[in-house]
């Protein structure tokens, strides 16, 4: 009885958010397609401003489940500027939290309706999303002979061309790095070797072409890049092993007790532009986040380990920042479910508007 109690509680730890966040995607697209509709007959300028904001609401929603409900304490070590920046924000990648972690950045210097992402192609099949994301300026791209650079390429420019603030979300590793996958690990490993690059532990060998490519075609646009380096609290075992950082899931329910973010801001003038330079500089980028990874997890010091080297600074969220957008959304989606005519269209929403969405990403790169 009280194991089943504590399961159920476990269960509405995590399915009370995830149904509010899915939930309101139906009437958070309406409102969205109400505004495209209207924009269509003036400049794409004011467009994109709107689109920002409504984005901003939507995902200071999702900060209000990820860090005001699990009441997870962010520790950033570094300066985040407080000025909106044009910037590529490149991060290890362990687990889907890590999407999470740049909206915590971006909100901590006014700059979340600005975030975009650079995303693996299957995740262009999302329900509702997949579309969104497009919309929003996110970038599918495929791995390997398959990666289309020109489209790539063709949609940063027509964005920049416009003028549209960046806030570009690129996990170079590709795949996330988890310890119980070893094979993804010494693949890795192996390929760093063969190619002359320094072996890495606590993270993947990094792929080079989006960071390049997105760099190299927005860099009259850019400021700077953000090297952004992430641990999670209470992914080290008994034996003082790694473990896989938590899934969304495991977030929600509070079993992380502690975020820490490694903040280094890099001009882009002290980026090198070609591919075989850079490569090396990515690379080199990566060796620093393996060591601070490292000495978090392997410290022979105990007062150094489950920490990055330096001092963090506690970075508490507000709910005047988050509870207003949940409010919002909340206050768009209730009516359409409490009337006949508003389910149906909020069923159509999720039905017709992930079908059409599906097509469209799949016609238009």
């Amino acid at each position: 009885m009280l194991l089943s109690l504590v399961v159920h509680t476990y269960s509405l730890r995590y399915w009370l958010p995830a149904a509010v966040m899915m939930g309101t995607a139906p009437a958070y697209v309406l409102c969205w397609g109400a505004w495209r509709l209207l924009s269509a007959i003036i400049p794409g300028r004011p467009f994109h401003v709107m689109d920002d904001l409504l984005y901003a609401i939507y995902q200071s929603m999702v900060l209000f489940f990820f860090e005001n409900y699990t009441g997870v304490e962010v520790l950033v070590y570094g300066d985040i500027p407080k000025n909106k920046e044009n910037v590529v924000y490149l991060s290890n990648h362990q687990c889907t939290v890590d999407w999470i972690i740049a909206d915590m950045v971006a909100i901590r210097q006014n700059a979340l309706g600005h975030v975009r992402y650079v995303l693996k192609d299957g995740l262009k099949w999302l329900p509702l999303y997949g579309w969104y994301f497009s919309q929003h300026g996110g970038v599918y791209v495929k791995r390997s002979a398959n990666f289309d650079e020109k489209a790539m390429r063709n949609k940063l420019r027509a964005q920049t061309k416009c003028g549209t603030p960046m806030f570009l979300v690129i996990f170079p590793e590709g795949t996330r790095y988890n310890p119980e996958l070893p094979k993804v690990i010494t693949d890795s490993q192996a390929f760093a070797k063969k190619e002359g690059l320094a072996v890495l532990k606590h993270s993947l060998t990094p792929r080079m072409r989006a960071s390049h490519i997105a760099i190299d075609t927005m860099k009259d646009h850019l400021d700077c890049v953000y090297d952004i380096t992430v641990a999670y609290e209470g992914t080290r075992n008994t034996k003082g092993e790694r473990r896989p950082a938590p899934s969304m899931p495991e977030f929600l329910c509070k079993e992380c007790p502690r975020v820490h973010i490694h903040f280094e801001r890099v001009d882009v003038k002290e980026i090198p532009t070609e591919a075989v330079f850079f490569r090396r500089w990515l690379h080199e980028r990566f060796e620093i986040k393996d060591k601070l990874l490292t000495s978090f997890y392997e410290s022979e010091v105990p007062e150094k380990r489950c920490k990055f080297p330096g001092e963090g600074e506690r970075s508490p969220l507000s709910l005047r920042r988050t509870l207003p957008p949940l409010l919002f959304l909340g206050g768009l989606t209730l009516p359409m479910l409490l009337t006949d005519c508003g389910r149906k269209l909020y069923l159509k929403t999720w039905i017709y508007g992930t079908l059409v969405g599906w097509l469209w990403v799949n016609i238009t790169p």
